[in-house]
């Protein structure tokens, strides 16, 4: 089981349960904070990246995901994300996760992303 962290369009349960074909996965979601990081728009789509930054904090979840649910992600994600090994706070204590990033070039830094 790969744990993840969650920061963008995959916190939405339906998304998440249509896009890794486990409709329990969602409820599986434990909240989790990544310090040192901001979420900002990915270049060019609606969708979100992070950069880091000291002062900042991003709110998401982290879930443990099985292979089959971790390939049919990675292709809803796409190329333009890399899984980057990062440690985030949950309620339970610090977790080490992978997170889909993009490549700070990619990112609007002055586009935050709701």
């Amino acid at each position: 089981m790969t744990p993840l962290f969650l920061y963008g369009t995959l916190l939405d349960p339906d998304v998440l349960a249509r896009m890794s074909g486990d409709a329990a996965l969602p409820r599986r979601m434990v909240p989790a904070r990544l310090e040192g990081w901001r979420r900002v728009q990915l270049r060019g789509t609606p969708y979100p990246t992070l950069v880091e930054d000291a002062a900042a904090a991003v709110e998401g979840a982290v879930l443990r995901v099985g292979d089959a649910a971790l390939a049919r992600l990675s292709a809803y994600e796409g190329s333009a994300y890399a899984l980057t090994p990062l440690t985030v706070a949950t309620p339970r204590g610090p977790v080490r996760a992978r997170a889909w990033i993009a490549p700070p070039g990619r990112a609007y830094l002055e586009r935050p992303w709701p």
